[in-house]
């Protein structure tokens, strides 16, 4: 296990073999395609430039990236990735979300309840020992084994030190291979700046997804240690002029999950079984939102962090929709699919060593068909679940944990072993607005839901409902409990399992009632699907190693990855569609009415303005969701821009990249720092960008 970073030159310089196309890819920092850098655009990373790079880029652990762009810990990231940390600071009339938060000097600086960054330190591969681990088991055997293995390794690799430390055995080329990623945490995190949200989201959903854009997408949070900004003497230096037409760019974040190296028989299924069911529910969650939203200010308050993300989703998931059902694409899967077959089939060798993992998927895939609802509601978060309202999670996170922690770290789900617990904890403990009604009124749609996708006669939905009606048993529960209070929480999490046992909170009562039916269909889902995918996912990864060797990126998978490529628009219907938007574009655009209302502050300091700054600007980097606050960097590691989006052509990016016109989209940092300076008044910000210290 490496402590540190420290890759030997060797291991750096991989030479990328052709497998990828043009500037195709989302490649690990260990395993960078160095030659086809070179050959297009006369680049080649040092062990420098690749070790600033690892370092000074950052992870949200709540699902984007971000960068530290000054030695005194300043971090730069999207507004719409510090939604949640605006909405729990906006507590009585603050709404810090649509209104934005200013601080003037570092007292100023609130501390976010629950953001938690990671710094990638190192990766190791353990291919070897999980193969070894996992070699000749099938079922729940597998599960066991992998748990035992992954828990084993992020032990060692904490060292008995969670609280500094996060590891993560991350599965890549869809089993081929697994590392080990060793990140520092941060959890004192404090906001520093984010701009109003009509500024940060102008446009809206019309704009969302589309190009031109005129967004200031941006959040600065700072990272303490031992109650002082941190010192991160690798940071990216602010390049104040931005990039230009043509340049050579560099995208480094935390691309959250793509599906390029499934089969299409797993990607119909997933399609057919999941997609089109989620796309369905997004669309009924956004009505109630819609709804509840339309009952007033402070309910527009309380439901636009989710809103939000809904509205975003059901833009993903229609791109996503649109490929896979692209014929072309389809085609395209199914014939090389159709090739690796033959291919190991060719030879009695060839068929012994893979077997038949095309057969195996489709029984695990009919498996997944027969247990989907029920999984879906009760475990994967959908319908009653992630839509029920932080009350609900919360309490049944306490539950869990305490009778996880009671156990071995090998014999605990994932998510409770002790190298995940501090990240839990924090999320737990912390002082979050609490609104009733809005709970409420989601968990009765939550409640609802359950019932309609089980079926009135279902006995979990008797358990849970008795003779009372969603909306009762709502109102009950959310009526009766303690948890919207912190230090309650706290207290059941330090008590453990003789607190949850003893607690008479209707909502902790309810998350023990329906635990152990959860727990069930997990764990079913877990050796008949999840085990029996995980085995013939890596006969195929392994088959296609053999053919081909190791000369592509891994999919996605929430772990750093750098995509490289230029500054370049595209051609829409026939016309160009130039790289950059400017400032003159934004006040052109402008309406006065939402979605293009602008706010006072940039209607005030317009005669201010150049109005021929730069604002947003578009790439061929290859990029997917878990990409938002990801920064622009060029050669010389200089930050350049802030990704905040993909155009509409990206969004099949999930299961294909089309580089004639899949587009990311950034932020110019010449225009970060001149509203900073001339529409926030902010010189003390502006000079700790340009100059890289306080």
């Amino acid at each position: 296990m490496k402590q540190v970073f420290c890759f030997a030159l060797a291991g750096l310089l991989v030479a990328g073999g052709g497998a990828a196309m043009a500037d195709e890819g989302m490649w690990t920092m260990d395993h960078l395609p160095v030659k086809q850098m070179q050959q297009r655009y006369g680049f080649t990373p040092s062990p420098q430039w690749i070790d600033l790079v690892q370092h000074a880029a950052l992870r949200l652990a709540e699902g984007c990236s971000g960068s530290f762009v000054s030695a005194n810990g300043l971090v730069m990231t999207n507004h719409h990735c510090a939604n949640a940390c605006l909405s729990q600071l906006s507590k009585g009339h603050e709404d810090y979300m649509s209104a934005g938060y200013v601080a003037l000097k570092q007292e100023d600086e609130p501390k976010c309840p629950d953001v938690e960054l990671n710094q990638l330190e190192s990766i190791t591969d353990v291919t070897s020992q999980v193969n070894a681990a996992t070699a000749g088991k099938s079922g729940a055997d597998r599960i066991k084994a992998e748990h035992e293995i992954d828990s084993t390794l992020e032990k060692g690799c904490v060292n008995g030190d969670a609280k500094t430390w996060r590891c993560d055995v991350i599965t890549l080329y869809n089993g081929g291979s697994y590392a080990l990623y060793k990140y520092r945490r941060y959890q004192d995190v404090r906001l520093v700046f984010a701009p109003e949200q009509s500024i940060a989201f102008f446009g809206g959903d019309p704009d969302n997804f589309n190009f031109p854009r005129y967004d200031l997408d941006v959040t600065f949070f700072r990272a303490y240690v031992d109650g002082k900004p941190a010192n991160t003497p690798q940071f990216f230096k602010f390049d104040t002029q931005g990039p230009k037409a043509g340049d050579m760019t560099f995208v480094v974040g935390n691309p959250g999950s793509t599906r390029r190296g499934l089969t299409w028989s797993q990607l119909s299924a997933l399609r057919d079984y999941r997609l089109i069911p989620i796309y369905a529910l997004l669309s009924e969650v956004r009505g109630v939102l819609w709804q509840y939203s339309r009952g007033g200010a402070q309910q527009t308050k309380e439901s636009q962090e989710l809103q939000f993300g809904i509205e975003n989703a059901i833009k993903v998931y229609d791109g996503w929709l649109q490929t896979l059902n692209d014929e072309q694409f389809i085609q395209h899967k199914q014939q090389q699919d159709a090739s690796l077959r033959q291919w190991m089939a060719a030879t009695p060798a060839r068929r012994a060593k893979y077997g038949d993992p095309w057969a195996d998927l489709a029984r695990a895939q009919q498996r997944a068909k027969d247990l989907q609802v029920r999984f879906m509601q009760l475990e994967a978060g959908l319908g009653f679940g992630d839509q029920t309202g932080q009350l609900f999670s919360d309490a049944r996170t306490l539950v869990r944990a305490a009778a996880e922690r009671n156990k071995p770290d090998a014999d605990r789900l994932p998510e409770f072993r002790d190298a995940n617990l501090p990240a839990v904890q924090q999320q737990v403990e912390s002082d979050v607005p609490f609104y009733p009604q809005f709970e409420e009124n989601m968990l009765a749609w939550s409640l609802g839901k359950l019932r309609q996708a089980l079926g009135a006669d279902d006995s979990t939905v008797h358990e849970v409902l008795g003779k009372q009606s969603p909306d009762q048993l709502a109102q009950h529960l959310v009526g009766g409990t303690k948890l919207g209070d912190a230090a309650v929480r706290k207290q059941l999490w330090d008590g453990g399992e003789k607190a949850i046992e003893a607690s008479n909170d209707p909502m902790i009562e309810l998350a023990r009632q329906i635990d152990p039916e959860s727990r069930k269909i997990r764990k079913a889902y877990e050796d008949e699907v999840k085990a029996p995918t995980d085995k013939a996912d890596e006969a195929i990864a392994k088959a296609r190693f053999d053919r081909d060797g190791m000369s592509s990126y891994p999919d996605a998978t929430f772990t750093q990855r750098l995509s490289y490529g230029k500054v370049v628009g595209w051609n829409e219907n026939g016309e160009p569609v130039p790289p950059f938007t400017h400032f003159d574009g934004l006040y052109k655009r402008a309406t006065g009415a939402d979605p293009f209302k602008l706010p006072d502050s940039w209607i005030k300091a317009q005669d201010k303005l150049d109005l021929s700054t730069p604002m947003n600007f578009v790439t061929d980097n290859d990029i997917i969701g878990g990409n938002s606050g990801s920064p622009v960097i060029d050669r010389q590691g200089h930050a350049v821009g802030l990704i905040f989006d993909g155009n509409i052509h990206s969004l099949g990016g999930d299961f294909v990249y089309d580089g004639s016109n899949n587009r990311a989209v950034a932020v110019d940092t010449a225009a970060l720092v001149e509203a900073v300076r001339k529409v926030y008044n902010l010189p003390r910000l502006a000079d700790e960008l340009t100059q890289g210290h306080l």
